[in-house]
């Protein structure tokens, strides 16, 4: 798989980087929940048709 994207005349290669904190980085992201926030960020990656190269949740 290559990393650019291509059309019949460009090719690209589109990044993004996202922080999500919650507020006052209160540590709500344990156990269930944590595992459901990262079910749902891949679920809406797929619709959108985004690829998700690295993934990371913490507490």
């Amino acid at each position: 798989m290559s990393r650019y994207e291509q059309a019949s005349h460009v090719f690209w290669r589109c990044q993004y980087h996202i922080v999500w904190t919650p507020k006052y980085r209160f540590r709500i992201l344990k156990n269930k929940l944590g595992k459901d926030v990262y079910r749902c960020i891949h679920v809406y990656c797929e619709q959108l048709g985004c690829i998700v190269m690295e993934l990371n949740v913490q507490i």
